[in-house]
């Protein structure tokens, strides 16, 4: 990694980015060489949301606590952000109250279903930062991904 990866901490202490260096935006290489073994995942939902919606993609700065973060958005709104992280990824998604509500009844798995019940409710929604370790999770942030946006739209 290089001097520009350093750490951000998420409200439990833990990195949520390695890109913190405002000045530094990364390059695409340099996302996909710090996530590592996890690039075949990150593809993976790369490819859903290229297939599936009309999104814009770019690399946006959310402060030093949180680093830059690649983002998708469709009509000016989020669809989902992925935080690199080394040899991982987290992604943010922001679940209004009714697809929350229509994700408990989800078929989702031990991680993420953890990661549901855990965020809190907000005026604007749940956000949920999950760390992505299988396939499993990808499906996941899939099957939010889908309602969301088929409550919004």
């Amino acid at each position: 990694m290089n001097a520009s990866a350093t750490h951000s901490m998420d409200v439990m202490g833990m990195a949520v980015g390695v890109f913190i260096e405002k000045r530094h935006q990364p390059t695409m290489k340099e996302t996909l060489a710090s996530i590592g073994s996890k690039k075949e995942l990150w593809g993976n939902l790369e490819r859903f949301v290229a297939e599936n919606y009309r999104t814009e993609r770019d690399f946006a700065f959310y402060g030093k606590n949180y680093g830059w973060v690649v983002r998708f958005r469709k009509a000016g709104k989020a669809l989902l952000s992925m935080y690199p992280r080394e040899d991982s990824f987290t992604v943010q998604i922001v679940l209004g109250q009714t697809p929350a509500e229509k994700a408990s009844s989800l078929k989702l798995g031990r991680n993420v279903r953890n990661v549901l019940e855990n965020a809190h409710q907000l005026p604007e929604g749940r956000w949920l930062f999950i760390k992505v370790n299988s396939k499993q999770d990808i499906s996941d942030v899939q099957q939010f991904a889908s309602s969301e946006r088929t409550t919004e739209d």
